[in-house]
């Protein structure tokens, strides 16, 4: 049987090493809403019901993309006249099925997450923001990966401290910042020129809150707009602004889209980086060490960091938790002779970010 330990006595070790990290699965979401933040991806999520068809779209690109499914449409009816002439119904159909998609990926998005911040109690955030110190404050300097496309790590690193208490001083720079052209603008833009190097908290697989302007990377700011998660995605995605999100299934697939997008690739070459930090050391807090996800759980097992601390939630020896100590011993056992890694498993319930402490 595992040595299972406190999350408290998970930290206390880890005070050995310079800085720790943290990296965070859907299990971060799921214990702050547990009757939302239930889903895989927003494909899984989306309600395909009236219009069964459009999963043929989906098979056919061999994708699960909600925005590479929706530009081909858009494509193929430019094109239907010139392949399929006197059939003027195939390209209304296109774009018939192209709006159809966009409604139902917004509807996707609302569906499954609270609209505004405010939606969420004051005292969750002001918890979460103190278990988030323990990783961005400045006794640590570490940083934080999310694997989630939800919002509730970035509202948490936006809202305000408890005003009864002592202030948390939390690294919340992302790498994002005012538009030159438009400072006043209510999204900001990725500063991959000159200030990704510096960004402490990382969207590995994108989020909801991250827009693809064709010529920038645009993050649609709460505190600028008050608008709900909804109003801000349905203009988006009307002025054909995408949500950037890596919906693919399998880890090949996520690593060549991360590729392809340099925000994506930046976090994921942030956290090889510090993966090859001996003197550091990784959390992992609510993550299944699914094998979707080896294009980053690889970087582990080839790095050099000394200590993996792995939460489990429930009964260690649950068929799934065995699936999670089995893969994280796989991951040590990848190691070369010289850098041996060394795993230890905390009870994820000691740790819940939204009561800590």
């Amino acid at each position: 049987m595992v040595d299972l330990v406190s999350f408290s006595e998970a930290i206390a070790d880890s005070r050995r090493f310079s800085k720790r990290h943290l990296l965070i699965g859907n299990g971060f979401s799921i214990a702050c809403c547990p009757d939302i933040f239930h889903y895989g991806s927003l494909f899984s999520a989306a309600d395909f019901s009236n219009n069964p068809e459009l999963v043929k779209v989906f098979e056919v690109l061999g994708t699960q993309d909600f925005e590479i499914a929706i530009k081909n449409l858009e494509a193929g009816a430019l094109l239907a006249g010139i392949y399929t002439p006197g059939h003027a119904d195939a390209a209304a159909k296109m774009l018939a099925d192209a709006n159809a998609l966009k409604e139902i990926l917004l509807t996707a998005i609302a569906g499954n997450h609270p609209d505004v911040p405010g939606d969420i109690a004051h005292d969750k955030f002001w918890a979460c923001r103190r278990f988030l110190s323990l990783f961005l404050g400045r006794e640590n300097d570490g940083q934080v990966f999310s694997l989630n496309y939800d919002l509730l790590l970035y509202w948490t690193l936006m809202h305000e401290d408890n005003p009864f208490t002592e202030a948390i001083d939390l690294a919340t720079n992302d790498g994002f910042g005012n538009d030159e052209d438009d400072p006043m603008a209510d999204y900001v833009v990725w500063q991959g020129e000159v200030a990704a190097h510096s960004a402490k908290v990382h969207f590995l697989h994108g989020a909801l809150h991250l827009f693809d302007a064709g010529t920038e990377l645009q993050k649609f700011t709460w505190v600028r707009t008050n608008d709900r998660l909804i109003d801000q995605a349905r203009r988006a995605i009307n002025d054909n602004k995408y949500p950037l999100f890596v919906t693919e299934g399998s880890s090949a697939q996520k690593k060549a889209k991360i590729r392809h997008n340099a925000y994506l690739y930046q976090g994921f070459k942030q956290l090889t980086a510090n993966a090859q930090q001996g003197r550091h050391c990784f959390f992992v807090l609510g993550h299944s060490l699914a094998e979707n996800d080896d294009h980053i759980l690889r970087r582990f097992g080839t790095g050099k960091f000394k200590k993996l601390y792995v939460s489990l939630f429930g009964d260690p020896g649950s068929p799934s938790n065995q699936q999670i100590i089995a893969k994280a011993n796989t991951l040590a056992a990848m190691r070369h002779e010289r850098f041996p890694l060394e795993v230890a498993f905390y009870n994820a319930a000691t740790a819940n970010p939204w009561t800590y402490p």
